[in-house]
């Protein structure tokens, strides 16, 4: 695992990012080495989590390559070249299924799923 693996999933665990998970996809794709896909409870949510994580890339100066699908806030993908970050609502999540679309033995890491916010 990267170091700006674990700087996207810091960003994305500070907003409790619901069910955070990081895919080694360097032997299934040239595109990028690392996806972390990140749940959020709502649009509200979601903006929080991609907010943070383009405010902490940016702090540290790495380069955002591309943001699509912040107008609607369902399923945000934010590309960071060798990380590629999706934030999805639960039902884009569950619809799109990506774990299982990337799925292969090399998964880097499963963090511990967060509360969500106001269930504390």
């Amino acid at each position: 695992m990267n170091s700006l693996t674990d700087l996207v999933l810091e960003s994305v665990e500070d907003r409790k990012g619901v069910e955070p998970l990081a895919l080694d996809v360097t032997a299934l794709t040239d595109i990028t080495d690392t996806m972390v896909i990140v749940g959020g409870t709502s649009n509200r949510h979601v903006k929080a989590i991609v907010d943070n994580v383009l405010e902490v890339t940016k702090a540290r100066g790495i380069e955002v390559l591309g943001v699509e699908g912040r107008e609607q806030n369902q399923w945000v993908l934010i590309d960071l070249a060798d990380v590629v970050v999706h934030v999805m609502r639960a039902e884009a999540r569950a619809f799109y299924d990506l774990e299982r679309l990337w799925e292969q033995p090399g998964v880097a890491r499963d963090v511990p799923a967060a509360t969500p916010p106001g269930t504390a």
